[in-house]
C-alpha cells in the first residue's frame, strides 16, 4: 500500500484550471460475502453501467486510516477529500454542528447527541431511544433547551441544544477557557450505564470543561426522565473546530457537496466546500442537483446514505438495492462530460458484521485519459487485482486531477 499523503503546499502550487470531478461515494460500500462461498453486496448487485465504467477505467481498494483500522464516518470522509484522519482528528460534534449550519466560534466546545431509553436504574435499553422522528427530535430539544439554556450561566458558558435528525442532536457550550481531550458518555452498548466524561489532556481548561458538561448531563436527564421514549441521553465526539486549510485553497476547485444526512454536510462544510440544499432523499434527487449546479462548480461530493445504514441494520438485500439504485443514475453523470469520475465508499459496512469494519474500500476511478486495467466488473475482488492496487484514500484526488488535467508538470 502506498504511504505517501497529500503535500498541500504542492498541490498548491501545482493545480491549475481543467475538467470537472465528481466524487460519488457510497457510505458503508465494502461488504462481505454471507457464506464463504458467496458474494458480496456489490458483487450481488446488477450494476452495468459501474461494470461498463469498471471496464474502461481504473480500480483498486483504498485504506481510509491504516490497515486493520476500522474508520469513522468522520475520519473516513476526511481521507477521502486528502487529509490524514490521524493527523487531522476531527470530533463529531464539530461536523454535526456545521452539517446542520450552525456557526461555530472559537469559544466552542460541540458534541454530537442522542437520545437513548434507560430503564429504571439509568441502564441503556436502547442507544437511540427507538429511532424516534425528527419532529420529536424538535420538540425534546426545545424541551432541553428551556430546561438548561441558563445552566451554566454563573460559569460564562451559554448552551445551545439544537435538533439534527431522529434521534441525533448536537449540543454546544461557547465560552472562555473551553478546551481539553474529553471522553464521550455512551458505553456504545446496551445494559451498561452511561460513562461520564473526562478529560485525558490534564489541562486546567479540559478538567473545566469536563465538570461542566457533566453537570449539564445529570440537568438534561433529569429533565426529559419523564419521556415514554427518550428519557436519556449520550454524547459523542466532543471536540472544537480545528480550522482545517480549506480544499479550494489547496487544490483550485470550486466545491460543492450535495447530501442528505448533516454530519456530511458537516465535513464538507469544515473543508471549505458549499453545501447545496435540494429536496428529497434518493440518488435520483441528488442527480437532479448535480446537474443543476453542474456549471456553478468543479469538483462534486456526492454521498449517499443508506448503503450504509442497511449495511447496520443487516439488510444485505436492502443494500444490494440501493447499490442497484446508484448505479441507475450513474448515465446522468456521464452525460455531463467530466473529466473524471470516482466511485467509493468511505469505509466498508458488511451486512454480514451490522457495522462499520477495517475491510478495504472497492474504489473506480474512470476517466478518458484512464489507462484500463483487466477488470470487468466492480466488485471487491476484481479491484483487489486493480491498477490502483491497495492506497490510502488520501492520495485519491489528486489522482483525479491528474486525470482531469488540473495538475501542472514539474521539471522540464
Amino acid at each position: 500500500m502506498s504511504t505517501v499523503f497529500t503535500e498541500f503546499d504542492l498541490m498548491a502550487e501545482l493545480n491549475q484550471p481543467g475538467d470537472k470531478i465528481v466524487l460519488l461515494v457510497m457510505d458503508g460500500l465494502g461488504g462481505l460475502p454471507l457464506e464463504a462461498d458467496g458474494l458480496t453486496e456489490l458483487e450481488t448487485a446488477a450494476t452495468p453501467n459501474l461494470d461498463h465504467m469498471a471496464s474502461t477505467g481504473t480500480t483498486g481498494l483504498s485504506v481510509p486510516i491504516r490497515p486493520g483500522i476500522e474508520p469513522g464516518s468522520g475520519p473516513a470522509h476526511l481521507s477521502l477529500f486528502s487529509y490524514d484522519p490521524v493527523r487531522y482528528e476531527i470530533g463529531r460534534g464539530v461536523l454535526e454542528a456545521l452539517g446542520i449550519g450552525f456557526r461555530l466560534t472559537a469559544n466552542d466546545i460541540a458534541a454530537r447527541g442522542n437520545f437513548a431509553s434507560a430503564d429504571a436504574d439509568g441502564l441503556i435499553t436502547d442507544r437511540r431511544a427507538g429511532r424516534i422522528g425528527s419532529d420529536e427530535c424538535v420538540r425534546l430539544c426545545a424541551k432541553l433547551q428551556a430546561a438548561t439554556g441558563d445552566l451554566l450561566a454563573d460559569e460564562g458558558v451559554q448552551i445551545f441544544v439544537e435538533p439534527v435528525k431522529e434521534h441525533r442532536f448536537v449540543l454546544v457550550l461557547r465560552g472562555e477557557g473551553l478546551d481539553g481531550e474529553l471522553t464521550e458518555t455512551d458505553p456504545l452498548s446496551t445494559g451498561k450505564h452511561p460513562l461520564p466524561v473526562t478529560d485525558t489532556s490534564g489541562s486546567v481548561e479540559g478538567e473545566r470543561s469536563a465538570r461542566l458538561i457533566n453537570r449539564w448531563v445529570e440537568a438534561a436527564r433529569r429533565a426529559i426522565a419523564d419521556e415514554p421514549k427518550a428519557n436519556s441521553l449520550n454524547l459523542r465526539g466532543l471536540a472544537k473546530d480545528p480550522g482545517l486549510r480549506r480544499f479550494p485553497d489547496i487544490y483550485g476547485m470550486r466545491a460543492a457537496a450535495i447530501a442528505v444526512y448533516p454530519m456530511y454536510k458537516g465535513v464538507a462544510s469544515l473543508v471549505g466546500m458549499d453545501v447545496i440544499d435540494f429536496d428529497g432523499d434518493r440518488p435520483t434527487h441528488e442527480i437532479d442537483a448535480l446537474e443543476q449546479a453542474w456549471n456553478d462548480y468543479d469538483f462534486f461530493f456526492i454521498h449517499v446514505k443508506k448503503t450504509d445504514s442497511y449495511g447496520e441494520d443487516g439488510n444485505f438485500a436492502a443494500k444490494v438495492h440501493e447499490i442497484e439504485a446508484v448505479d441507475a443514475i450513474m448515465p446522468r453523470i456521464l452525460a455531463l462530460q467530466p473529466g473524471a469520475v470516482i466511485v467509493t465508499g468511505d469505509h466498508s459496512t458488511p451486512a454480514k458484521m451490522r457495522s462499520h469494519s477495517f475491510h478495504p474500500v472497492p474504489t473506480l476511478l474512470w476517466s478518458p485519459r484512464a489507462m484500463p486495467d483487466t477488470n470487468t466488473t466492480f466488485g471487491e475482488r476484481a479491484c483487489a487485482n486493480g491498477g490502483l492496487g491497495i492506497f490510502h484514500a488520501t492520495n485519491l484526488v489528486p489522482q483525479a486531477m491528474g486525470h482531469a488535467g488540473r495538475l501542472k508538470r514539474i521539471g522540464a
